[in-house]
């Protein structure tokens, strides 16, 4: 038979437990709710199906995201508007050229988002924004908007540097988005995007587009004096 001090040990464990179990929850649900919105899109996704898939109640989810609108912006901020305070420190502190930065940002993107399943985030809005513009706008604010001033920032490093020719910074911005864009629905859309017998490499598609890129990109010698 358990002695006094030993049910005081076990109740103590077992809100331990519970402790650790109620940290865990939001990440868990955040896990959930990005598995089924790229799985089934966000309006298809119901919050019941969100807190099954977490193991735990509808009424508890509700006690951490007050709708699915908000359930949405908490997986957008943990993976990808949350973790741009570290893309810009990285920026800020690479030695190499401005080349072989553009290079690494787009590999680095394509090795922590890319290839995860947050990738299909950008799927999810290009196809559903149009019937949710608060969450379009917010989407716009917190990934789109900063996302093309981090790409901005490497760019206008290598015109600064003779690196880079000059150029219109927006489209120039547009060239390096659309191959990301373009990897990232491919690997969501299933077969959709490419034919079976022609399966994609994703790096070397990335580091073929970063060669095409850079090649457009490079200041060019001015040219020769013609003799007199």
């Amino acid at each position: 038979m358990p002695t006094p001090f030993n049910l005081c040990d076990i109740a103590a464990n077992a809100r331990a437990k519970r402790e650790r179990r109620k940290d865990a929850r939001p990440g868990e649900l955040l896990a959930a709710a990005l598995e089924l919105f790229v799985e089934k899109g966000f309006a298809a996704t119901r919050a019941e199906e969100v807190a099954k898939r977490a193991g735990v109640s509808k009424g508890t989810l509700f006690l951490y995201f007050s709708s699915k609108e908000e359930l949405f912006k908490a997986v957008v901020r943990e993976n990808l508007s949350g973790r741009f305070v570290e893309w810009r420190l990285e920026l800020e502190q690479y030695q190499g050229s401005s080349a072989d930065l553009l290079r690494y940002c787009v590999n680095t993107w394509w090795e922590r988002l890319g290839s995860t399943q947050a990738a299909g985030i950008s799927k999810l809005m290009m196809s559903e924004a149009g019937n949710f513009p608060e969450l379009a706008a917010f989407y716009q604010a917190e990934v789109i908007i900063p996302g093309r001033e981090l790409i901005r920032r490497v760019l206008q490093r290598g015109i600064d540097s003779g690196e880079f020719r000059p150029m219109d910074l927006t489209y120039g911005v547009y060239n390096v988005l659309a191959p990301m864009l373009f990897l990232a629905i491919s690997k969501h859309s299933g077969s959709g995007c490419m034919p079976a017998n022609e399966p994609l490499d994703p790096v070397k598609y990335i580091n073929s587009q970063v060669d095409n890129i850079l090649y457009g990109l490079r200041a060019r010698a001015a040219p020769a004096p013609s003799p007199t």
